[in-house]
């Protein structure tokens, strides 16, 4: 070894070597870390602290009252119909999308001549601006003019006209089919992308063995697709508990608050009364509600991936 090599390992061994990782991806987070502060920390923190306050743009209040407005929350009737019909709307929306959305799946699953336009095709309603649909299902159930009312007629199913969203008994199941019928063909393309993850080899082993199509469905396409089933299930239902825009166009939370939400009950709080400490304990409310929703979910879903493995 000659004699330029000694040195050069000398000096290298000499080197004090750099304790501390290396900074730059840290710096390269630190701008969306203080996006995702500014819009989504900040204003949750904001509102956990109007909560605790008497903040009333009318009366020009704004004192201190600890969880005074949550003490008034408990008792309030009007906040427990909107949390009642809130849930309400979630779980039956979120089971019937998702159960019509898995035969959606497994329908365009299937090979058959044109599925890629019809693939397209069923994203239309997902991809219509919420409120668009809700002017469509306004002219649809119109209870004087609609078309729903003039086929049921028509077929002789009902003898005279039903006022669907202008009626106590019909409005909430009115939005909820507004609803369904916008949001299942999100449900399918998440169910499809998890049919197709799913090993053919598997399916037609079965079918080789004798089992109907129900069958092989049943026992070996649905255990392998239970954790998409949850996190479809999840998106979903945490997305129909902040149901707003459908319910605000087409009933506006009537009649007689019977399609009344969280919501549109925080919003009418807030910018109509303008009664922000209170409206902010609502909002409040509403998130706690979302959170124990998705601990359920996520709970589940550790559960399916542990015996999954």
């Amino acid at each position: 070894m000659s004699s330029a090599s000694v040195r050069l390992g000398t000096v290298a061994a000499r080197k004090p070597r750099n304790r501390w990782p290396d900074a730059t991806p840290w710096l390269l987070l630190v701008p969306i870390a203080v996006s995702l502060g500014t819009v989504s920390v900040y204003p949750i923190l904001n509102g956990l602290w109007l909560s605790l306050r008497n903040t009333s743009l009318v009366s020009q209040q704004d004192d201190f009252v600890g969880l005074l407005n949550y003490g008034v929350l408990l008792g309030d009737d009007a906040f427990w119909n909107a949390w009642r019909h809130t849930l309400v709307f979630t779980f039956v929306s979120t089971a019937l999308e998702t159960v019509i959305g898995m035969g959606m799946a497994l329908l365009l699953f299937e090979q058959f001549t044109g599925r890629s336009l019809i693939r397209a095709a069923m994203l239309v309603p997902w991809a219509m601006p919420t409120v668009v649909t809700s002017k469509m299902f306004g002219w649809l159930f119109d209870g004087q003019h609609g078309v729903v009312n003039w086929l049921l007629l028509s077929a002789g199913l009902i003898r005279d006209n039903i006022n669907w969203y202008g009626s106590v008994d019909h409005a909430l199941g009115t939005i909820i089919v507004a609803d369904v019928w916008k949001t299942t063909p999100f449900m399918a393309l998440l169910l499809l992308a998890g049919l197709q993850t799913i090993d053919g080899s598997l399916t037609e082993a079965a079918r080789m063995d004798g089992a109907k199509t129900w069958q092989a469905f049943l026992y070996v396409r649905l255990p392998m697709l239970w954790s998409t089933l949850l996190i479809a299930g999840l998106f979903r239902a945490l997305d129909a508990f902040r149901v707003f825009d459908l319910v605000y166009v087409l009933t506006g939370g009537g009649p007689a608050d019977s399609t009344e939400t969280l919501s549109t009950l925080s919003y009418k709080t807030l910018f109509s009364t303008l009664q922000f400490g209170y409206g902010s304990t609502l909002s409040t409310a509403m998130f706690i509600t979302e959170a124990i929703i998705a601990v359920g979910f996520a709970v589940f879903i550790v559960r399916q991936l542990g015996r999954a493995r």
